[in-house]
């Protein structure tokens, strides 16, 4: 079996794919904030913001980054593109699904708990449907323990941050259930390379696919501009509780509106009977 290491970087790749997990999770949590005092076509905007920065920057971005740290001695990595790309569209989709779920079904346990499946499953999808994407001289086997572990750790992971969708207000709170839902993340996908094991083949075919630093670039240009996009969306629009109470002052408003036009309206008196006229025929 070949030698693999998840640090060939050292600390930088680790911690910088805990930062990019937190910042995409905030952002997410920022986002959901938003869609909880929103309805219809706004509220599902929100969320589609919130899909694409937990789902997108969140996990999938940190998987990536991550693996910039991963090496096998003796075997060149190059990953195939559209199945790479695929497991960013799973993500984004499966947080999304989740997000819909919890926040058109309240506090109930059912759409939690099964947002909190679907997501999980589809998180651990993600990760290992990115490992498919790796093409080197090599076979790959997982051992199927560690990958039961790794699904557990995505859908407790996957409950946990919905959950904090729908409670979490405050700047200090998101910051903290961010770094949490970081922290479940990474923890994730390093159990789930824990279970990777690799043993090289004499074959001297060529690698197809790209390189990983050939994606790092794009990515973090597109990263960026959608996440601050997405930040200057959040900090230009009314907080919660300024949604909340613009809704509370229309509503008085329009109550008052309506009682002022029913208190003003009069009635209309009855008929008085017609009196004889000098004109009128004689009976």
């Amino acid at each position: 079996m070949s030698h693999v290491d998840h640090f060939s970087s050292g600390l930088l790749t680790p911690v910088l794919a805990y930062l990019m997990s937190g910042v995409g999770c905030m952002l997410g949590l920022m986002l959901t904030t938003r869609a909880r005092a929103s309805e219809g076509s706004a509220r599902m905007r929100w969320l589609v913001g919130a899909a694409l920065s937990i789902g997108g920057t969140g996990i999938w971005v940190m998987h990536f980054v991550a693996m910039m740290g991963f090496s096998v001695d003796g075997a060149q990595i190059r990953y195939d593109v559209p199945l790479t790309a695929g497991s960013a569209v799973l993500a984004i989709v499966v947080v999304g699904l989740g997000l819909f779920l919890v926040s058109y079904g309240g506090l109930k346990a059912g759409p939690l708990l099964g947002g909190g499946l679907l997501t999980g499953l589809g998180v651990a999808g993600m990760h290992y449907l990115g490992m498919a994407a790796m093409n080197m001289q090599a076979h790959v086997s997982y051992d199927p323990v560690i990958v039961g572990a790794s699904v557990a750790i995505a859908i407790v992971a996957a409950t946990v941050a919905l959950w904090f969708t729908l409670r979490v207000r405050g700047v200090p709170a998101t910051a903290g259930a961010a770094l949490i839902m970081g922290v479940a993340v990474c923890g994730m996908h390093y159990t789930g390379m824990l279970a990777m094991e690799v043993r090289l083949s004499d074959s001297a075919a060529p690698i197809p696919g790209a390189r990983g630093i050939d994606f790092l670039l794009p990515i973090l240009v597109a990263v960026s501009l959608i996440t601050l996009g997405l930040l200057l969306a959040t900090f230009l629009a009314p907080s919660e509780k300024e949604m909340r109470e613009d809704a509370a002052l229309m509503s008085r408003l329009e109550d008052h509106h309506t009682g002022t036009f029913a208190a003003v309206q009069v009635p209309v008196p009855a008929a008085e009977p017609r009196r004889p006229s000098l004109f009128d025929a004689p009976e």
